[in-house]
């Protein structure tokens, strides 16, 4: 007689976790204890309370209100710049929940909408995962961020590419209708492109092999997790995820992909009869990018074709890194100006200094995280003495950027409001 197994997290009823059943349902004793129920009769009584209907899971939002220019203009309060790439996702990420939220319920014909995938390239810091955490939050699903680079093939050391299904599963509060209606956002996917073209009996367990163990999960299937993540063993409890309906988004800055694009379009032919068009060696490539440029990279055929939609990011200038500092809804600067009213002192940055910083920003060479960096090098001596600054308006100048002069100090009480600078 086969043993009682739970309905939530699919755990066999055993002495230290026993399963209680009732109208055929079947739940064990830790899924009580994460729901907050002190028995099956109760646990019933909070389903009967939510009411959630098998085909309709409600994720949070009312999609007859939302629209994609209304997600894209979620994304410009949170990301400077990169409209092409914004339009792209708004209207991907729009009809990937529409799919699953209204499909089940027209039954009107036998069509069946497919999903799309999301393949993002772009620099380093040029807003890649603030796009799918901003998303994520608006939308109110759960999103679990990967790093390819930490993935092996199964049966090596390092990760399985199931964790990543644990990760979101976690971040649902171990409800798997939520997991499955989930994001995942895989970092650094250029990281585990093939070696080479030629085939060596050595298998490349963090190159081709991850990209082939990928497949499985990303195209939708059902996928056997282990609720606490780490290595499957036999005798392990599993909880299934069906995969059809969680959005993919792979992101990555293939370095040295723009290489391949030029010469593909001719950039390094020589000779009397080249009818190529000379191209700049300068120029950023990436929106002409295709499936045989990603190919040539080392991403292998299969996991393109599930990744059906591309966008391009464009590196960040100074006017965009500049807007970086001052426009979002939560921009560094008025982070700063919040820490320092706590503080009561009032702060402020000349035009000239912010484009300092934004400068300094271009020249690491690792897009908008370096901002952070840089204020903090920066800020940390005036914080460290910001007692003494209380009352003060703090006028961060050009000359304190560049040559770490002192700052300019006000004193807000109007009875003494001569400009004066500090030089302690």
């Amino acid at each position: 007689m086969s043993k009682k197994q739970c309905s939530l997290c699919s755990a066999i009823d055993s002495d230290i976790n026993p399963v209680f059943s009732k109208n055929g349902l079947f739940i064990c004793r830790d899924c009580q204890n994460r729901y907050g129920a002190s028995s099956i009769d109760d646990f019933i009584n909070r389903l009967d309370m939510d009411n959630e209907s098998d085909d309709f899971y409600d994720i949070g939002v009312d999609f007859s209100n939302t629209s994609p220019k209304i997600l894209k203009a979620t994304l410009d309060e949170y990301v400077i710049g990169q409209d092409d790439a914004k339009k792209l996702l708004s209207v991907a990420v729009y009809n990937h929940y529409k799919r699953i939220l209204y499909q089940n319920n027209d039954n009107s014909d036998d069509v069946e909408i497919a999903k799309s995938n999301i393949l993002l390239l772009g620099p380093t810091g040029s807003g890649k995962t603030l796009m799918a955490q901003t998303f994520a939050r608006f939308l109110n699903v759960p999103i679990a961020i990967s790093d390819a680079t930490s993935l092996t093939q199964a049966g090596y050391v390092g990760e399985d590419v199931e964790n990543i299904l644990t990760r979101l599963y976690q971040a649902a509060d171990y409800d798997v209708k939520r997991t499955e209606m989930g994001i995942v956002f895989i970092d650094e996917i250029d990281k585990i492109a093939r070696v080479g073209e030629n085939r060596s009996i050595t298998r490349d367990v963090s190159g081709e092999g991850v990209q082939q163990a990928l497949l499985k999960i990303i195209e939708g299937s059902v996928v056997n997790i282990s609720p606490q993540g780490g290595r499957k063993h036999p005798h392990q409890e599993f909880v299934p995820i069906n995969t059809e309906n969680i959005l993919f988004i792979c992101g990555g800055a293939f370095d040295g992909l723009n290489d391949i694009i030029k010469r593909r379009l001719g950039g390094n032919m020589l000779g009397f009869n080249s009818d190529k068009k000379i191209i700049n060696n300068d120029e950023n490539y990436f929106h002409l990018v295709d499936s045989s440029d990603l190919m040539n990279y080392g991403m292998i055929p299969e996991l393109i074709g599930r990744l059906h939609i591309i966008a391009t990011l464009n590196e960040i200038n100074q006017d965009a890194m500049l807007n970086i500092l001052l426009k979002p809804k939560n921009s560094l600067i008025k982070q700063y100006q919040k820490i320092f009213a706590l503080d009561n002192v009032e702060l402020e940055f000349e035009e000239k200094a912010l484009k300092l910083i934004a400068q300094k920003a271009i020249d690491r060479k690792t897009g908008a995280r370096a901002l952070r960096a840089i204020m903090e090098s920066l800020m940390v001596d005036l914080m460290f003495d910001i007692k003494d600054y209380e009352g003060y308006k703090l006028i961060v100048t050009a000359d304190f950027v560049s040559d770490s002069k002192p700052p300019m100090l006000i004193k807000k009480n109007p009875k003494n409001s001569k400009k004066t600078k500090r030089t302690d």
